[in-house]
């Protein structure tokens, strides 16, 4: 079935070459409605929902994807600049290659709160189950991708622990029929930025080379960094066997600017370009290596297994802690993805399989100075080595889930998954509330507590149901009930704080209901979703201590709408408006959280594309990117007030295959706040102020 439904993908990308596109992908799938040939259209497939080739329209649930012919035209360095054009996907640029990430969810920060969401290349995640970092997209090549898929709220059962509140999924670019391309780019603050892929291809064969490697001075003072990715993939199809295997490697090398602090201080244009902490920076080493085997066992039977290695290096300094201690973490994983496709495509489909993972992980903390500050901090936070640790992990994991086409406009979905993780810690230094040397700190104690060697395990059940019902050939309704989950982190488990000395926490669950209306009307496009869920078990921190009595509620709306005009024009809406709330009594200096905002959770923002392509081998984008206002604290004390500004891309084509662009970005040059948040214990208000107008030009050869 896979093979049939390639083939047809084939046979309409060949008629759609010889005409002009007259209708772009719906809202579910953006691109840039520009009159030329692309190859993504209505029919585009996706791999994210079932981990498999599947025709997009057919999903039931919420799935959105930026098409490789939008990531050439966005040309982004940090994928924050991709994503915001897609509704309820908010990511929050800190400083250099940093992010934090927020799918119907508040940004989330703190140890652990990365687990809250799955971030992959092709399906197979970026960290393994458990340690995840809240900066881990830096370690995919969106740059270089086919396309880039994101699910909002829980993925499917053939997804585990993380992938509760969303999904981001990168497409690795496929060797298709051998198109290459290098490009190289520069602009304000000293960028640099060159990227080439490069392809191949035999009968059975065929080869894809992929590298990026950018140079960034930094806005703010010593704020530059360094990057290099690059990637080898192999295809081979003889007809029985369709095998696709990938390596890849990533170096960062970055500077890191800290904090502003102070009310407003990021409306300031020559404050705004310091950077109170020039001393912090991160390394980061990555090397990846995955493949998807698939071969029919049977008539109707697909075995699809995913063979996976990870190996990460990472250091860097906390300079936001007391003391400003060095983390050094490092990761190896082995796992692999296991499926098995029955009557694929069928009136009855069944989908069931075996994931396992094996996962070592070790991390170190130190501080190399005396802590300056008060007496208590002087007192609690002494210098040397303060965490010393290893964690091997073992993950496995079984689901089933079956697709049954009631009649042709009616289809059900439903599933269920076991998972069981395994932690094994070992303490490779003293255990308790102690220094290094075993001796106690004054206050009662050292603010860093070390549990003794341990192992904890968590088994969990994720579930989903739905429909879909088409009202025609073009549009259609669903309706989804499903469960995700996350294990604690290793974070939360073993680097514990104050009187602590074992993190009693379990597993947190999200429940979310959504229903959405989607399809096209003549040149109008659409895709609406409503959601409803509820968190439970949340983790947190209580006076440094982490607990897990926490719940929270989200509902809201999103949409994507798409019109394209007779004159080459198309304008395109994408936004989001939910309440992302506390739904717990808990009391801090006498107020109750209950019913109040979550922090950096904005109930509304979006962006609106305006794009046209005058002539043949011309295009430009005006695009309008707006924040809603939000609470910077817990209490709900402190607003950020919101922004909103414009960017600008242009492209023509020079001569014979080469295209020339230009990017303004913040063409007004608006003072505004990639991140707003206050902090405790006389530091007040704090910002990571957003870049001011800059200019990026440059050239793209395709040959």
């Amino acid at each position: 079935m896979l093979k049939e439904i390639r083939k047809n993908m084939k046979i309409k990308k060949m008629k759609i070459r010889k005409i002009m596109l007259s209708a772009s992908v719906m809202g579910l799938f953006p691109i840039i409605a520009i009159a030329q040939e692309l190859e993504n259209n209505i029919d585009e497939v996706t791999v994210t929902g079932t981990r498999s080739e599947r025709v997009a329209t057919d999903v039931i649930g919420n799935q959105a994807a930026i098409s490789g012919a939008e990531i050439e035209f966005i040309d982004h360095t940090h994928i924050n600049e991709i994503l915001q054009s897609i509704a309820g996907v908010n990511i929050s640029r800190n400083d250099g290659q940093e992010s934090l990430i927020s799918l119907r969810s508040p940004i989330f920060t703190g140890a652990g709160a990365c687990g809250a969401f799955l971030t992959a290349q092709d399906n197979i995640p970026l960290r393994a189950a458990g340690f995840c970092n809240v900066n881990e997209l830096f370690d995919g090549f969106s740059e270089q991708a086919e396309r880039i898929e994101v699910v909002r709220g829980p993925g499917s059962v053939l997804y585990g622990s993380n992938a509760m509140h969303g999904i981001i999924n990168i497409i690795s670019k496929k060797v298709g029929d051998g198109h290459s391309s290098a490009s190289i780019e520069g602009g304000s603050w000293g960028l640099l930025k060159f990227k080439a892929s490069g392809a191949t291809k035999g009968i059975n064969n065929g080869f894809r080379v992929s590298a990026s490697v950018v140079h960034d001075g930094g806005y703010r003072d010593q704020s530059g960094f360094n990057q290099q990715k690059g990637a080898l993939r192999h295809e081979f199809d003889n007809g029985q066997w369709d095998i696709s295997s990938n390596i890849m490697v990533m170096n960062l090398d970055q500077e890191t600017a800290g904090y502003l602090v102070g009310l407003d201080s990021y409306k300031d244009p020559v404050f705004a370009k310091t950077n109170p902490n020039p001393e912090a920076y991160r390394k980061a080493k990555s090397f990846r290596y995955w493949s998807t085997i698939s071969t029919q066992v049977a008539d109707n039977v697909r075995w699809q297994f995913s063979p996976y290695a990870r190996a990460m290096d990472m250091e860097f300094l906390m300079h936001f802690l007391p003391g400003q201690p060095l983390e050094e973490n490092k990761q190896t994983s082995f796992g692999f993805q296991n499926g098995f496709y029955i009557n694929e495509g069928g009136q009855y489909e069944l989908i069931a399989g075996i994931d396992g993972e094996i996962a070592k992980g070790e991390l170190k903390q130190t501080q190399a100075n005396p802590t300056v500050g008060s007496a208590f901090l002087v007192n609690t936070i002494p210098s040397g080595k303060q965490y010393d640790y290893e964690v091997d992990t073992m993950m496995v994991a079984g689901f089933l889930r079956g697709n049954i086409k009631v009649s042709d406009e009616f289809t059900l979905i439903g599933g269920l998954r076991a998972e069981h993780m395994k932690y094994d810690y070992n303490n490779r230094m003293n255990s308790g509330r102690v220094d290094e040397n075993g001796d106690t700190c004054g206050f009662g104690g050292c603010r860093y507590s070390r549990p003794e060697d341990r192992k904890d395990t968590f088994t969990n059940l994720s579930f989903e149901a739905g429909f879909m019902y088409k009202l025609d050939q073009d549009n259609n309704f669903y309706a989804r009930f499903s469960r995700g989950f996350r294990a604690p982190q290793t974070t939360e488990l073993y680097r514990l704080q104050v009187s602590q000395t074992v993190a009693d926490i379990n597993s947190v669950k999200l429940d979310s209901f959504e229903a959405g209306l989607r399809g096209k009307i003549d040149s109008f496009s659409y895709d609406v979703a409503l959601f409803s869920m509820k968190k439970d078990n949340v983790i947190f921190q209580d006076n440094r201590i982490n607990v897990d009595n926490g719940k929270s509620k989200h509902i809201g709306i999103e949409a994507m709408l798409e019109y394209r005009l007779p004159i080459e024009v198309s304008l395109r809406f994408n936004g989001s408006y939910a309440k992302h709330q506390y739904d717990f009594d808990y009391t801090h200096n006498g107020i109750n959280w209950n019913g109040l905002d979550i922090d950096t959770a904005p109930r509304n923002f979006g962006s609106i594309q305006l794009n046209w392509a005058p002539a043949d081998k011309v295009k430009a984008g005006l695009e309008w990117l707006y924040m809603g206002s939000y609470f910077m604290d817990e209490q709900n004390l402190y607003l950020y007030e919101g922004h909103n500004y414009f960017n600008l891309r242009v492209e023509a084509e020079a001569m014979e295959n080469v295209m020339v662009f230009l990017r303004v970005m913040n063409i007004t040059n608006v003072k505004y706040a990639e991140r707003a948040d206050f902090a405790a214990f006389g530091v007040g208000q704090r910002y990571f102020p957003g870049k001011p107008r800059g200019f990026f030009g440059g050239a793209r050869i395709n040959f």
